[in-house]
């Protein structure tokens, strides 16, 4: 009956939905009670209300539409044949699901642990079971190498944990692999942005710069925090502790603490602004020796910290020789430096082709506010955590921005949204403006052109707004609006 049904509709010229049995059946969870054994589920469970798209461009046989017109959607095999993967830190648990052209669906598991020669092997019983389409949750670093081994031969989509969740109580390493073959199939899962090789390798390196910089500032904090037990306040009279006459004034108090500084005229820089006096009072403290050998442990630290540095920017200028003209189209954006240009490419890559525009992008990189939005309320406008990386970069590259000169559109953005939404919602804004040029000019290929956004700042010549529209207006603004007294 299923299939006369299945060649009837082929030979009217539509196209058929193959449906799930109640055993392969992807459904959500709590929603087993509501499902028919052809495997139609509650449409309103599956993404809202999403699926209509997904009847007009995919038909079905009529006997569907009464089980639609009910609320129930039925799921399209979109991978016939595609691979789960629970990854842990020493195996990995594969299952590829394979679909026939009659809508059966069968398992085939098998458990590899994660050294090379293992992995390699995985590499081949997938090309054997004709396998090139494979999914994996994102578990810390363990699916990196698994990543690189099936990359040349499989295309992979790389899933944020909480897409591929499994039903509570039902939770085994083959369970897990199969929940997410079964999902995935469906192409139900969201796959996380994943650069060429390259950009991964420049990335890494960037990113462990800038762990290098938290840990020279954490140095230096730890320094201070000496120089306070020791009540040696060097931070009242300099504006930069480690600057070259503060740090020639504690390579002396090191050489004997218990020596007083009695003359600092010898310490003296073209750009001191603290009298004499004023120097003398802040290093008249009390180092103890215990103290002291601290400190020049933390100094010896930060030394060797920057030395790091100076090497892994050599490194990292080298690497990134392979995208100078995409970097310099870069650099002509206000506010980003030959630094910051390579970073925020080591983040988004230079194939802009990957994001559908640029607010997928903002979006991506955690410049957008969070739709959390119930009965026609809206519950929070902040921004999601998304972004670690390049979203503090990029509001460093906004705080210089505002700050150009020769770039007054970007400054009078910031001041036009610091009026109204305060200083830290503004220079997010600012960020998102910046990476927004980022995009469409790697995209196009073009360097930056303020004109663009000089154009629309400007009001048009002919404005008219009404009554109602300039009362709110002015209400934004602080205005208190009254009726207007009678004068007779």
């Amino acid at each position: 009956m299923y299939l006369r049904k299945q060649a009837h509709y082929r030979a009217r010229g539509g196209e058929w939905v193959q449906p799930c049995r109640l055993t392969e059946l992807l459904c959500v969870p709590g929603a087993l009670s509501s499902t028919n054994e052809w495997g139609f589920v509650p449409r309103k469970l599956i993404f809202g209300e999403t699926n209509y798209s997904f009847f007009s461009e995919h038909p079905v046989p009529a006997c569907a539409l009464k089980y639609f017109l009910r609320g129930y959607v039925m799921l399209r095999i979109v991978y016939p044949v595609c691979c789960g993967m629970d990854v842990h830190k020493s195996f990995v648990v594969a299952c590829i699901a394979s679909t026939n052209p009659q809508g059966v669906t069968t398992y085939k598991s098998k458990r590899f642990s994660t050294f090379t020669g293992d992995l390699r092997r995985l590499a081949v019983w997938l090309s054997e079971n004709n396998c090139r389409d494979v999914c994996m949750e994102s578990t810390g670093k363990y699916w990196i190498p698994i990543y690189n081994i099936l990359e040349p031969t499989c295309e992979i989509v790389l899933a944020h944990p909480k897409y591929v969740k499994s039903i509570h109580g039902k939770k085994t390493d083959k369970k897990d692999a199969k929940w997410i073959s079964d999902i995935f199939k469906h192409d139900l899962v969201s796959g996380s942005f994943i650069p060429p090789a390259d950009i991964r390798q420049l990335r890494d390196l960037v990113r462990y710069h800038w762990k290098l910089t938290n840990f020279t500032t954490g140095e230096k904090n730890r320094a201070q925090n000496c120089l306070t037990v020791s009540n040696i306040k060097l931070d009242d009279v300099f504006s930069d502790v480690f600057g070259k006459a503060s740090s020639a004034i504690i390579e002396h108090i090191l050489k004997d603490p218990s020596e007083k500084i009695k003359d600092v005229s010898a310490f003296r820089t073209k750009g001191m602004k603290a009298s004499n006096e004023e120097v003398l009072a802040a290093v008249d403290g009390e180092m103890c020796a215990e103290q002291a050998e601290k400190l020049r442990i933390i100094r010896s630290h930060m030394d060797g910290l920057e030395l790091c540095k100076l090497n892994l920017e050599s490194l990292i200028l080298s690497t990134a020789e392979k995208y100078l003209p995409q970097i310099n189209l870069v650099l002509t954006v206000p506010g980003i430096q030959s630094f910051s240009a390579i970073g925020i490419l080591s983040e988004i890559g230079a194939d802009m082709s990957v994001f559908p525009n640029s607010k997928h992008l903002c979006s991506w990189a955690g410049l957008t506010p969070q739709n959390n939005e119930s009965a026609g309320k809206k519950k929070t406008t902040r921004i999601n955590r998304a972004g670690a990386y390049i979203k503090p970069l990029l509001v460093q590259c906004a705080l210089c921005a505002i700050r150009v000169k020769r770039n007054p559109e970007i400054r009078n953005r910031y001041l036009s949204l610091k009026k109204r939404r305060g200083h830290k919602k503004a220079i997010i804004a600012i960020a998102r403006m910046l990476l927004t040029a980022i995009y469409n000019i790697l995209k196009k290929n073009e360097p930056y052109n303020p004109e663009l956004y000089r154009k629309s700042d400007r009001p048009p010549i002919h404005r008219e707004i009404s009554v109602d529209q300039a009362i709110f207006i002015l209400q934004r603004q602080g205005y208190l609006i009254s009726k207007p007294t009678s004068t007779l």
